[in-house]
């Protein structure tokens, strides 16, 4: 296939789309738009909390001091040993992860969304204690990440529902 057809092929696509209501959750027309710089974090209280708000604010950018809404986020974690040897040495581990969070009207104090959600990662522990550290570090961030990226999908979801 060549390049024109192919951008012909494109540009039916997005001509289809647009005839069945398709818009884009951050377009003009969004209704992902209206939390885009105007969600508050709390103050991290971790190395997990700040790389959630990290990668909050990478999809959803830094709230304007004036923001419209406030997120409050309680993140809880469990790890668990799952695998080992035959002299008893635990070689893989398991983190869960939840996300409580609640949107706030930050005027008003009204919740606007409340839920939950929740991820999982692992690591190796078959190195040495360096290994194991920094692979654990590793697993917490990207736990931080699933929950965030979590957190923002279901608040774009709702955000047709959520006030202007």
């Amino acid at each position: 296939m060549n390049r024109r057809a192919f951008g012909l092929g494109l540009g039916a696509l997005g001509l289809t789309l647009a005839g069945c209501g398709f818009a884009p959750v951050y377009g003009p027309d969004g209704a992902g738009g209206k939390l885009l710089g105007e969600v508050a974090l709390p103050v991290p209280d971790g190395p997990l909390d700040y790389v959630f708000n990290r990668r909050f604010e990478e999809r959803l950018g830094r709230a304007a001091p004036d923001g419209a809404y406030a997120l409050r986020v309680a993140i809880a974690t469990d790890e668990e040993a799952l695998g080992g040897t035959s002299a008893g040495a635990t070689t893989r581990y398991r983190i869960a992860g939840e996300a409580r969070f609640t949107l706030i009207d930050p005027v008003t104090e009204r919740i606007l969304v409340s839920d939950a959600t929740q991820a999982f990662t692992g690591y190796s522990a078959t190195g040495s204690t360096v290994a194991t550290l920094a692979a654990r570090r590793a697993a917490e961030e990207r736990l931080g990440v699933l929950l965030a990226d979590q957190v923002v999908d279901l608040l774009v979801l709702t955000a047709p529902d959520l006030p202007a």
